[in-house]
């Protein structure tokens, strides 16, 4: 058994991969009934000659990280972007970007590598969301105030932030 998260609802999924059929290429979320795209690793090798659609890996979930949701509006579509421990940078997608989490939008008003969000263990069983903004030129809007410089913030559930002209809320 491996446990997956519903990259639209979040819904945790235990999912029994001896039971999958070879082949398989998706599956409904019996929660939200949306598609999840899905390749199974099997230890064969498989030739690499078959087209591959985009995949996403089953693999275990680390319980207590978080993700963003990034809120639509006439720039940019609704997204989800799930965290994976370790430092991440967060910002608007281009050929010049050097975000390891890139958001599809047209709003020029957030930076390439907008944030910084560090995931690290809290020695408690958990997960700590540090946010920083990553010297953006329009800065960073976190619970309606601007960070400063340097200024780390410990994020929490259904926090709001604010980079460009997008909304991002952070849930765990």
């Amino acid at each position: 058994m491996i446990s997956i998260k519903c990259p639209h609802c979040q819904v945790s999924l235990k999912v029994n991969e001896g039971k999958l059929p070879l082949g398989i290429t998706s599956f409904k979320c019996p929660n939200c009934k949306q598609s999840i795209p899905m390749s199974l690793v099997t230890g064969n090798g498989g030739n690499g000659t078959e087209q591959e659609p985009e995949t996403v890996l089953l693999h275990p979930v680390k319980p207590g990280i978080g993700r963003l949701e990034v809120q639509p509006n006439d720039l940019t579509p609704s997204q989800t972007i799930s965290l994976t421990e370790g430092t991440l940078i967060i910002g608007r997608k281009s050929k010049n970007s050097t975000a390891s989490h890139p958001i599809e939008t047209q709003d020029l008003l957030m930076s390439r590598s907008h944030i910084c969000i560090q995931v690290e263990a809290d020695g408690k069983g958990g997960y700590k969301h540090l946010l920083k903004d990553n010297n953006s030129k329009n800065h960073t809007l976190y619970k309606h105030h601007y960070l400063e410089k340097d200024e780390v913030v410990v994020l929490h559930d259904g926090d709001e932030i604010v980079i460009g002209r997008t909304t991002l809320l952070f849930k765990l």
